[in-house]
């Protein structure tokens, strides 16, 4: 019995040797090599961009947490990572705030280049991308036997809304690259409000609205960082929640504009302000409510850059780009709805100004009060004809008076 229990032991200190590398978790059988590219995880988020190394190989090599430092920060704590030795491996992470990018040496650039939008109309497309990389510091001698750790990542945001390349690590360098892709598009949210002051959502009653009632939209970005505007690039309405439905009628795109919709405010915020009146579609006839789902297709543009990206209205051109911001970056399009916005379709259209008389209450007249009226009418006229005939007959029939003649008689003297 003393014997299975002496092997039970030495087992178990077997496996927690086998997992364990100078108190982490790490597994020698598989983690005494030089990073590879498998080594980093990148995640580019809304708001942070995490990244996750696996620390194993790097204590392989020699190093330590804290020698790992964004773009060559070593001096900077605020630019290191920390580790985490409840996962297996162990890893270090790093947080980059979208925020405070720059504040150790991460590169934002924004690319605009022509592309199709959502729908194939040819626009200027943005994308961001934020690179870096962390790395390990050089020795202060001529020589190293370590080799230098190198980590490279970037995270592509396409900017409107409808890669893993590696080098070969060699034993002067281990060299680690990582590309991934981001999304801003769960920041953007599109609602509808009663009013321009744009407090109040809409209340759409059981019913439906009543046709030509004012909606007022909104494309509004949250939780985003304040470097970046809402640009509506085009705006629609389906009968359907499909946003590819084949029917569909347009509220305004580029200088195109429905005559009831009304722009407020496109580019100069994180938000995106418009208003329209509701109709019904037609192939609802025979239904007493007409859906109407809202789309629109969204940018995010930087503030300067957003005038470039507004179209010039009488013009067929937009505004030229800038030399040096070709790219042949292709974009990803996402495309914000709302809905359904219900409608009375077994109503008269009506507007503000016929409201009143509507709830005036209607006097209805019959069959014979309308003949009878009539023939009051008719008789009165006949009367007044006969009127001015008889005068004419009486007046023709009256002798003009004599021209008097003759000598003037002298006893009026």
């Amino acid at each position: 019995m003393e014997h299975i229990f002496l092997i039970l032991l030495l087992f178990s200190k077997a496996l927690s040797v086998g997992s364990q590398f100078n108190g982490y978790n790490c597994d020698a059988n598989f983690h005494s090599r030089f990073p590879a590219e498998r080594d980093i995880s990148v995640y580019c988020g809304v708001q942070t961009i995490t990244l996750k190394i696996n620390f194993c190989p790097v204590l392989f090599s020699g190093y330590t947490d804290t020698d790992l430092a964004l773009n060559g920060r070593h001096g900077d704590s605020h630019c290191r990572g920390f580790i985490n030795n409840n996962t297996f491996p162990t890893v270090v992470l790093f947080s980059l705030s979208l925020a405070t990018l720059e504040s150790c040496g991460n590169a934002l650039v924004v690319s605009t280049a022509h592309g199709p939008n959502a729908y194939g109309n040819l626009s200027l497309v943005q994308i961001g991308n934020i690179s870096g990389y962390i790395d390990t510091p050089d020795p202060p001698t001529i020589i190293s036997y370590l080799p230098g750790l190198l980590y490279k990542f970037s995270c592509s945001y396409p900017l409107e809304y409808l890669v893993n390349n590696t080098q070969l690590a060699s034993s002067a360098a281990a060299i680690s690259v990582k590309d991934s892709n981001g999304t801003f598009v769960s920041t953007l949210n599109l609602l509808l409000y009663n009013d321009s002051s744009y407090v109040q959502q809409l209340s759409i009653p059981m019913a439906g609205l009543t046709l030509k009632t004012r909606v007022f939209a909104a494309v509004k970005a949250t939780n985003l960082d304040k470097r970046w505007n809402v640009l509506m690039d085009y705006c629609y309405t389906t009968p359907s929640g499909n946003p590819n439905d084949d029917l569909r009628y347009d509220l305004f795109f580029s200088c195109e504009k429905d005559p009831q919709t009304t722009v407020f405010e496109n580019g100069k915020s994180q938000m995106g302000r418009f208003a329209f009146e509701v109709f019904r579609f037609v192939k609802h006839k025979n239904q007493k409510m007409s859906t109407v789902f809202l789309h629109c297709v969204t940018k995010l543009c930087r503030a300067d850059d957003c005038p470039m990206l507004m179209p010039i209205c009488g013009s067929r051109k937009r505004r030229d780009i800038p030399d040096g911001k070709e790219s042949n970056a292709a974009s990803g399009n996402a495309v914000i709805t709302a809905g359904p916005i219900i409608t009375r379709s077994d109503e008269t259209p009506t507007n503000n100004s016929q409201l009143a008389q509507l709830k005036a209450p209607a006097f209805r007249i019959n069959t014979v009060t309308s003949a009878l009226i009539s023939g009051v009418i008719i008789l009165g006229f006949m009367s007044v004809c006969f009127f001015i005939f008889s005068l004419t007959l009486l007046k023709g029939k009256s002798v003009p008076p004599n021209t008097l003649s003759g000598v003037r008689n002298p006893a009026f003297n």
